[in-house]
């Protein structure tokens, strides 16, 4: 059974100031390897889009597969993105609280937990058959609505999780926490092309799924920030490239205004001279 936050308080309510506690026993960075090259990628894709962007206000934290501490006995949940506003990291990032994200050191749940599924074994929906033969009985979804996660988020770009009990056809669903319990935002049955979008409503940002290239040249299918129009949210390099595309286009612009305007000085010259050959003042015309 999964074991209740260290208040007996709901979910949501603030988080009181206590003192500093043991968590000598935690495991804060394992160095085990768990990702793959694609899922890594995301992970970073989803992180910079937001950090290369003024859409959300200072501070906040965007970070991805660090533990996500909320109970002292136990693991922690790992999501493989998470947001969290109104928050920022300390300046000793010596000291272990101030090393992965601690509920009770941030006052608060992250407002978005993100998992991106790559294989039938991350529990993302529900405790898998692995998990359920370690005696699990509850999924990720389960505790992040138990934390109180007003969003959660599940990305299957492999298409690993497709049972009707899971995505069910569906590449990308989110849900929004009410009274406790998550209530789905996309539609039925999820979202499984590029193009529509999920709006955060109380964040001002949404989701879509995009296909391009990120880091290389292969395209492939992402999940995205967008904003609350539908438009991706740049990468901080994309940033760059589309700065450098607005700067040509206004030097190009420039380009033709100077040449127009050379243009009609010469026609001027010309037609002065033709005047002045006809023995007509150019200025008395």
């Amino acid at each position: 059974m999964t074991q209740p936050l260290l208040s007996t308080e709901p979910a949501d309510a603030e988080f009181a100031p206590i003192d500093e506690l043991d968590i000598s026993h935690l495991i804060l960075e394992d160095d085990v390897p768990v990702d793959n090259f694609q899922s890594a990628q995301q992970q970073r894709l989803l992180v910079d889009a937001l950090c290369s962007n003024d859409i959300l206000p200072l501070p906040f934290i965007a970070e991805a597969n660090v533990g996500l501490f909320y109970k002292l006995r136990g693991e922690p949940i790992v999501p493989d993105m998470l947001l969290s506003l109104g928050v920022q990291r300390a300046e000793d990032l010596s000291q272990r609280r101030h090393r992965a994200y601690f509920v009770w050191e941030f006052g608060k749940v992250p407002e978005v937990c993100i998992e991106v599924v790559s294989n039938q074994e991350g529990d993302e929906l529900g405790p898998s058959l692995k998990s359920q033969r370690k005696g699990k009985t509850v999924g990720k979804k389960d505790i992040y609505a138990q934390i109180g996660v007003p969003y959660y988020v599940v990305f299957d770009p492999l298409r690993q999780l497709q049972g009707e009990a899971d995505m069910n056809g569906a590449l990308l669903r989110v849900w929004h926490i009410v009274s406790g319990r998550y209530q789905e935002l996309t539609p039925e049955p999820g979202i499984a092309t590029v193009g529509p979008s999920i709006l955060l409503e109380t964040l001002g940002v949404g989701l879509t799924l995009w296909q391009g290239p990120y880091e290389e040249k292969i395209p492939r299918l992402w999940l995205r920030w967008c904003d609350s129009q539908g438009q991706v949210l740049p990468t901080g390099a994309e940033g760059k490239v589309l700065e450098r595309q607005r700067a040509d286009a206004e030097a190009q612009r420039a380009n033709v205004e100077a040449q127009r305007a050379e243009t009609g000085r010469q026609r001027a010259e010309r037609l002065a001279a033709r005047l002045k050959q006809l023995g007509i003042d150019p200025d008395d015309v």
